[in-house]
């Protein structure tokens, strides 16, 4: 059976979803799509045949391909969902919440409308949901997002002076420790290494296994080594260009950088 991976947001996670048999659909084509919070349109990004039955029945069906209405109604959506969130921003003023609205999402139906929110605090917003399910009359659901998140939907410039990666091609925020910043050797400094988030540089996950992977064939920092000049200690490493800067026991010979394939382990 064919199966479709359909994401929801420009920038967001993709998930499967089955094909009926009699169903024609084609890459970027919009469906309409039963999930965990009701009905909502999707574009394909891919297609693929799936030969394991037991995998294919434990994905939801892809209900049908978008129609003029359809497109019309998540166009409507879209549109006041743009009120949605100035109408919360002004009921958190009354309410005096410590709360930053986002952004808003109906579902297809509009039986449930999602409001994004950040705080630093914990908020009780029983009643900010109470007065919103009466003047939408729908069933509301608040959900905070953290700090990656909020960068992501807003969007943003950063320290490399290229668009936020989270915003334009990162579905799912793997984990980031400082780990990785220092298996890089990069200075520990926060403003260094950390995103307009506060959080610490996703770009840090990319190289991080071809650092992981040189340190375990490059010798370490002061270890004593042989060279075609004699016994040297390794003083300082560049694991990019995959060289490491030696200094001679030989006091006439000068500290240089060395390959790595330049020596005989």
């Amino acid at each position: 059976m064919q199966i479709a991976l359909i994401q929801f947001h420009e920038v967001g996670k993709k998930y499967y979803f089955s094909v009926d048999n009699n169903l024609n659909i084609a890459v970027n084509d919009v469906v309409v799509v039963e999930t965990s919070v009701g009905l909502e349109t999707g574009i394909v990004s891919a297609l693929k045949e799936e030969t394991e039955v037991e995998v294919v029945k434990t994905l939801k069906p892809i209900l049908r391909k978008a129609n003029e209405k359809d497109l019309k109604d998540k166009a409507s959506n879209d549109q006041d969902q743009i009120d949605v969130v100035k109408a919360t921003n002004k009921l958190v003023k009354e309410l005096d919440l410590d709360m930053k609205i986002l952004e808003a999402e109906y579902t297809l139906d509009r039986m449930k409308l999602t409001i994004y929110f950040e705080s630093e605090v914990r908020v009780d917003f029983r009643e900010l949901v109470r007065r919103l399910s009466g003047q939408f009359k729908t069933r509301i659901e608040l959900r905070q997002v953290g700090a990656r998140d909020v960068a992501k939907r807003i969007g943003g410039i950063g320290p490399c002076g290229l668009v936020l990666c989270c915003s334009t091609f990162i579905g799912d925020f793997d984990p980031v420790t400082i780990r990785m910043a220092k298996n890089q050797n990069l200075t520990l400094n926060p403003k260094k290494i950390s995103g307009i988030c506060g959080k610490l540089l996703c770009c840090l996950k990319y190289e991080d296994s071809i650092y992981s992977e040189m340190r375990e064939i490059m010798p370490d920092l002061y270890d004593k080594i042989d060279t075609i000049n004699g016994k040297a200690t390794v003083i300082d490493l560049n694991f990019v260009s995959s060289k490491l800067k030696v200094k001679y026991q030989d006091p006439e010979l000068s500290a240089e950088w060395i390959n790595l394939a330049e020596l005989d382990f």
